[in-house]
Parts: structure tokens; sequence; C-alpha cells
């Protein structure tokens, strides 16, 4: 079966579960993503750290994933995008493995930093190839069906962290995600090899490398509209996963639940945007670009309000499923906007894209790590709705005075 109708797709002949298998290595990056946010109080514990110390082994993460996706974008330009996350895939099974045996606190951030390095192809190169492959009127929706498999991989890893630390394992997930990686990078080596040559196009280059990529980012950032979206997604990952990172601890310290059911709880975050993705050709057609990141950002700053400021914990399972609904309604917005920045260049549009968010992921945590012992987990929630709604009013500001594209 194939994805052969020119209605549906930009290029004919694409087989049926290309977007599928994508979507299974996305799952992969995104329990390796979060599964160490439940796991933090265990590894403080174990290792003799403090919790904002212990925090480091997300904020390593995402510095490496941040900063590696610079070099991936122009890589998959120029090689092929499908046969750089194929190779991505495979090196993940192997970093995940690295942390699933390191000896100690210190080895284990080297492996948590390898680990983000190598699962940085993933997201952006996966959202890159389907920008080429898919139309832009059609595309919001695939990549939310796209983005199932790394909603589902956030809320299993949180499960999977929590099930773990509870058990006084937290090796056993790493375990686990090597054998997804493998299985996967398999797979897509396999599928590679039957795409139509249009979907495998490379992109030939003349010069040094370092001189050629570092000359594609500096023509995005001469575009004004770039920088907008890198700013905002900066911003967006900034406030909302410093205060996202630290749900399960706050609901471990301030309610006494294990960290099982916390993570369990912060699982409903990853329902929110499953919700999200089944809805979203419904969600696209009835508010637009515009209504989808303005009130994304309302249900994100009232989750996280309601969340840090609950007299009673079930708050927070309406608090994680309108955290994780509103924010895949402004970030899938944002990413729209990004395989649109320089479709030339989109390969590495969307890594410079991914790689702001995940900056701002790591620059949001570090900075709560940092503050969380003074302010509390509730004020850091609190910051994070305030940051979040100012993030999400302005761009849609910024959407509503452009002009429609195609």
């Amino acid at each position: 079966m194939t994805l052969s109708s020119p209605e549906q797709s930009g290029v004919t002949g694409i087989p049926a579960l290309s977007v599928p298998l994508l979507s299974l290595a996305a799952f992969g990056s995104g329990i390796s993503l979060r599964v160490t946010d439940p796991m933090l109080p265990q590894l403080a514990q174990e290792f003799s750290v403090s919790l904002g110390d212990a925090s480091n082994v997300i904020t390593v993460f995402s510095i490496a994933y941040g900063l590696s996706q610079l070099f991936f974008g122009p890589v998959g330009d120029r090689y092929g995008k499908y046969l750089v996350v194929a190779f991505a895939t495979l090196a993940c099974a192997l970093t995940s493995l690295f942390c699933a045996l390191a000896p100690g606190f210190v080895p284990l951030l080297a492996a948590r930093l390898t680990a983000g390095a190598t699962a940085a192809a993933i997201i952006p190169l996966s959202m890159a190839w389907i920008g080429d492959v898919i139309p832009y009127h059609q595309r919001q929706p695939v990549l939310a069906r796209f983005l199932i498999g790394q909603i589902l991989g956030l809320a299993t890893g949180v499960l999977i962290g929590g099930l773990a630390a509870d058990a006084g394992n937290w090796r056993l997930p790493f375990f686990f995600v090597a054998g997804v990686f493998l299985l996967v990078s398999l797979a897509l080596f396999g599928l590679n090899r039957r795409l139509p040559e249009a979907a495998r196009k490379v992109r030939r280059a003349e010069g040094a490398v370092i001189a050629r990529m570092a000359g594609e980012f500096r023509h995005i950032l001469s575009l004004p509209w770039a920088r907008m979206v890198l700013l905002t997604v900066f911003l967006e990952g900034a406030f909302l996963y410093g205060a996202f990172a630290f749900i399960a601890s706050h609901m471990h310290h301030t309610y006494g639940m294990s960290l099982t059911s916390s993570g369990a709880l912060v699982m409903l975050f990853g329902l929110g945007g499953f919700v999200f993705a089944v809805a979203s050709a419904t969600l696209v057609r009835k508010l637009g670009e515009v209504g989808l990141s303005l009130w994304g950002g309302v249900f994100v700053a009232l989750a996280l309000l309601g969340t840090g400021l609950a007299p009673v914990w079930w708050w927070a399972i309406g608090g994680c499923f309108g955290a994780g609904l509103g924010f895949y309604m402004l970030h899938n917005t944002l990413q729209i906007n990004a395989t649109q920045m320089a479709p030339e260049r989109r390969g590495a549009a969307v890594s410079a894209f991914a790689s702001c968010f995940f900056m701002g992921q790591s620059v949001g945590v570090g900075i709560a790590g940092a503050l969380v012992g003074r302010l509390g987990t509730s004020n850091v929630m609190l910051v994070g709705a305030v940051g979040v709604l100012a993030v999400a009013v302005r761009f849609s500001l910024k959407l509503k005075s452009r002009p429609a594209r195609q």
C-alpha cells in the first residue's frame, strides 16, 4: 500500500509505513526525553545529590539534543533525511545502552549527554521529510499524527521512569528503549530502500562543510519571520518545561504520592496531546493557526496554575491533561510554520527550530532546578504559567497580521 495520490502527497509512491515508522522512532525519542523526570528523587537519594543537581540528567540531554540538531539539519539535507534518521536511531540504541550501564552519577550524565546528541536527528528531520513530501495545506494534521509517537513516548517515559524508581532500579527503562530503537532502526533502513527517488533527495553543495552550514543558518536567521518563530519556540520550551519537569516531584513531596502514581498522573499530559492529534484536522479547520496558538497558551497557563495552586492532588488530573492539550495546540502551530520558514533549506530550518526548543528546555529546567529549593515547586509552576501565556498571546498576534499561505 502506498500514499500515491497527488491530492494526498507532494511526492507519489510513498510507502504507507513511512510516516508510522518515523512515529515509532519518535516514540523512542520521547521515552528518552522524559524517562528521568520521575526518577529525580530516587537518583538524588541513590547518588547523594540534591534534587536540583539530579535534574542535570534532564539538562545535559536537552543541551546535547538542542546543539546537535544544528549539525543534523544540513546533514539530512545533504545525505537524505530518512537515511540519516535511520542511522541516528541505531546510534540511539547504543547510547541508551550506555545509560543503562552507567556505573555512577557522572558517567550517567555523560551517557545522557551522548543520548541527547544521537536522538537529536529524529524529530526535526522527520518533520522536515514530511514537509518535503506533503503539501502545506495538508501538512498540519499529518504532522500531528506523526507526533502521536512522540506523545505516547513522553507519557510512557514518565510512567516507566516512575515504576523503575519505585522499584529501585532506574536502569531497566534504558534497556527497554535501547531495544525499541534497535528494532525501529532496522525497519527504517529497509523502508528507505523502497522510497522513490524524490523522497530520498539530497542537495548537492559545494565548499567546506562548516562554512556551508554556517551560511545556511545565517540565511535562516536573516528572515524576520524565522527569527520570530525561533524566539517563540525557545521561550515556549523554557517556560513550559522549566515547570513541567518538576510536576512529578511536586506531587510526590506535596501530597505524598508515590513516584509511580505521580508519573501516571503526568501521563495525562500525553493524553491531552493525543486528543489534539486525533482531533487536529477539526481543530485546525475551526480555530485556524491564530486560534490554536492563543487558546493553546490559555489552556497551558490555566493548567499550570491549577496544578501549582491545587489544594488537593486530583486538581492535577485536569491540569496535566489541559497542559498537554494546550501545549500541542500551540507547539504544532509553531511546527507547521517552522516547516515553511525556508523551504529550500528545510532540514536546516526545522533543525534550528528544534534546537531552539530544546535549548529553551535546558535553560528553563536549569534555572528552575537552581531556584526550586528557594521558591518551591508551586512558584516554579506559576512562573511557567505566566510565561507561556505571554508567549502564546504575542505569537498569535503576529500570526494574525500575516497573510494566509497555501
